[in-house]
């Protein structure tokens, strides 16, 4: 089996087959185990076959990620506030205001332990060996996205897979522009954070 064929199945097992198959019933351990082991082997190939530095580059544009994120962000927060207050106006901004001490350890829960390790995985690793088998990069960037809303297949929900498509997009652009996981994991937390915060976080699958 050469290089590509290599990759093409491990393409398929890690962000098709899987994602497909934590959609199932069986046991959460053995899907624990699988997502463990998964993870594991990212880390290994990026540090040790894809030569990954794990360093916040010095060459940062700040100033540009932030300027564009918080225009982003800005046109984020009004749709969804618009989109809670006409589907479910009690739950608009409901977890700040009674279970504040919830939604802070929420926040922090998902931006160290969902947030960057998806991102090492849909952007940086998927980036780094997969982008020399697609000649455009839209098709890339599209497929990044359908498959990043796939691997949250599990949740049985139209409107989370609309959302992390949609957000999926965000990220491969802006990964693909600044080649930094911790940009794009940044970006990644601050929305996903205001989902909860303003209401979305039950409508999508969480416990809040």
């Amino acid at each position: 089996m050469n290089s590509i064929q290599y990759k093409g199945l491990e393409f398929f097992v890690f962000f098709v087959l899987v994602p497909i198959s934590f959609a199932l019933h069986f046991s959460p351990w053995v899907k624990l185990g699988v997502g463990f082991f998964g993870f594991v082997y990212v880390i290994f190939v990026l540090l040790k076959i894809e030569n990954q530095k794990f360093e916040i580059s010095k060459d940062i544009d700040w100033t540009f990620f932030w300027n564009s994120t918080i225009i982003k962000f800005v046109s984020i927060a009004l749709i969804t506030t618009l989109f809670v207050w006409i589907t479910d106006s009690a739950s608009l901004f409901n977890v700040i205001v009674n279970k504040p001490l919830k939604w802070l350890v929420l926040l922090v829960v998902y931006s160290v332990f969902s947030v960057y390790p998806q991102e090492l995985i849909f952007r940086t690793f998927f980036f780094k060996r997969y982008i020399g088998l697609f000649k455009n990069d839209t098709l890339f960037i599209f497929v990044n996205a359908i498959l990043f809303s796939l691997a949250h297949v599990f949740f049985d929900s139209l409107l989370v897979l609309i959302v992390t498509f949609l957000g999926g997009l965000l990220f491969a652009f802006t990964y693909k522009k600044t080649q930094s996981t911790l940009l794009v994991s940044i970006e990644h937390a601050i929305y996903g954070c205001w989902l909860f915060t303003v209401g979305m976080g039950e409508m999508l699958g969480f416990p809040v």
